[in-house]
Order: C-alpha cells, then structure tokens, then sequence
C-alpha cells in the first residue's frame, strides 16, 4: 500500500537521527503536551482539551497517512479492533488529564498509568524472579503519597488508576490491530474515532471556548507534541532498534512527568515521591531487560512493515507508541 508523501519525507529526516533520540523525544513530546495542556483548564477544561488534542491529531494523522476504507475493509478484523482502540483511547485521555486537573502531580499521574503497561509485561512470564520488580513497583506506588495517604487526592489517584486500566486494554488491543494493519493508517482512524467518542463529553464543558484562538493554539501544540510527533517518531524507531531498548527508554516516562511538571507547572514533589517514580522507572526497566526473548512469527517475511508490527507486540508497545 503506498504511503503518502508526508510520512515519506518524515522518515527520511528522522533516519539521519540516531534511534535512541527519536524515543526520547517523544517522551519529552509527551509529557511536555501533558504539563500544557492545564494552561486552558479555566476555558475549557480537561474534557475539552482531550476533545480536542484528539481531533487535531486524528486529522493530521488522516492528513499524513491517508487511510482509505476499502483498503481498510479488506483486513479481516480490523474495524472491531480499531473501533475498541479507539474507545480505550478516549478513556484513557479522559482520566488522566482529569487526574492532572484534580490536583494531582503530573509526574504521579505518569507514574501510576505506567502501572498498565508495566502489569502487562510481568503477566507474560511465569518467573519467580519477576516478583522482584513487581514489589519494587509496589513499593514505588507507596512511596507517591508521600508517606500519607491524604496528600493526594483519592479521587485523582483513582482517575490514574482508570488511566491506567485503560492504557492495558489499548495496549492489548492495538497489538491485534498492528498485526493486521501496516503503518500509521488504522492509527488515524483511532484517533478519529476517539475524537467522536470525547465529543459530547468534551463539548459538554467546553462549549463556545474550544473556538477560542488561545485554546485551539494550546489544543494544535498538545496534540502535535503529545500525540502525532510521538507516534511518528517511536514507528521510526522500532524499525532500527531491539524491542527491550525501547522498552527500556520509555520507562523514563514517569520520571520525564516529574520533570514537566516541575518545570511547567511549578509542581514540587517530596523526595518520597521522586523515590516511588525512581522505583516504579527501576522495575520495569528490569522487567524489560530481565523478559525471556520472544521469537516473532512474521519477521521472517523479511518486510520492514512487518518487522515493525512484530516489534511493537513483542515491546507490549501500543500503535502509537504511549499516550
């Protein structure tokens, strides 16, 4: 299937980059859209930002990638799993940037969303040994109230929670879609059809100011650094390095939050904070390192489409590489 000339032309800059880059910046990406975002709460709220960072993204992802139906209609099972990506992919955003507005450090909430992928990677194996990292994390997560449950919000800890459920199953799910589908087309349409789900919610609370120029500028930034930048960038970077390396460097995530958070929004953490993030980092790059290797059934194809696919389910790593 032919890509346009957009993702063409992306690749081939990108590929001057060395692949270890490519990665962090779109951790950096990531969080950084995520400290933003707050900036237009008072207007429209995190309903409203998830609303539209998800409708920007969708359409310049349908712009870059241009997915066509019939195409699309063709591979058997894709729709349902696009469609149930898409959904989780709502609900994800939803709760975590509604766990950011209720107060909730964004280097806290970075941290127990990890929890989703990370549960994922100790579930594939059945060692004793994995229950090392696991009670690291378990202990990380103690550490982020701070040795007092009362100084995080309940109900924020429990919307990052849900993040959390949310990014396993997307996670789950879009490892079925990048078996079925090659490049960044069935992402374009997640991200579209999660732009519809949040509408009426995001709608709802932000009304007439999510056509404010400040806000629409704000959304654009959000969503080019949250979402589209990451994607593009982690898809380059699983065609040239080893799943484990890129699990290992994601696992900066919770601690890149901190950062943000720090130095956007002024977010002052506890040293037993930073401790629990350290913590939580620590045990999923050892679970990521410690995995038993995974011998991929389609890369004997010898296609780079395929080898990428292969590479993202073998990382556990969603279609767009983290949220």
């Amino acid at each position: 299937m032919q890509l346009s000339s957009a993702p063409q032309g992306f690749s081939a800059v990108a590929g001057k980059v060395p692949a270890p880059c490519l990665v962090l910046a779109g951790v950096c990406g990531i969080q950084f859209g995520a400290a933003l975002a707050p900036r237009v709460y008072p207007q429209v709220g995190s309903a409203g930002v998830v609303f539209l960072r998800l409708l920007i993204a969708g359409g310049l992802l349908c712009v870059m990638w241009r997915p066509r139906r019939a195409a699309l209609s063709r591979m058997k099972g894709a729709w349902p799993a696009m469609l149930g990506a898409g959904t989780l992919l709502a609900g994800h955003h939803i709760a975590f940037f509604a766990a950011v507005e209720s107060n909730v450090p964004l280097g806290v909430v970075a941290t127990i969303e990890f929890l989703g992928p990370f549960t994922i990677a100790l579930a594939a194996s059945r060692r004793l040994a994995d229950l090392v990292p696991a009670c690291v994390a378990a202990g990380g997560v103690a550490l982020l109230s701070g040795g007092g449950a009362a100084s995080l919000p309940p109900g924020g800890v429990v919307l990052a929670a849900l993040a959390a459920c949310c990014w396993a199953g997307y996670i789950l799910v879009s490892a079925r879609m990048a078996r079925l589908i090659d490049g960044g087309q069935g992402l374009a349409v997640v991200f579209t059809w999660a732009a519809l789900v949040s509408a009426p919610y995001g709608i709802l609370h932000g009304k007439t100011a999510l056509l404010d120029p400040h806000v629409l500028w704000v959304a654009v930034v959000v969503a080019v650094a949250s979402s589209v930048l990451p994607y593009s960038l982690n898809l380059e970077a699983l065609r040239r390095i080893p799943p484990r390396v890129f699990g290992v460097l994601t696992s900066l995530e919770p601690a890149a939050g901190a950062v943000f958070g720090l130095a956007v929004l002024g977010q002052h953490l506890r040293w037993p904070q930073w401790l629990g993030i350290a913590a939580v980092a620590s045990a999923s790059v050892t679970a990521v390192l410690t995995s038993p290797e995974k011998r991929s059934r389609v890369r004997a194809t010898g296609s780079p489409a395929a080898e990428t696919s292969a590479a993202r389910e073998e990382a556990g790593v969603p279609a767009c590489g983290v949220p």
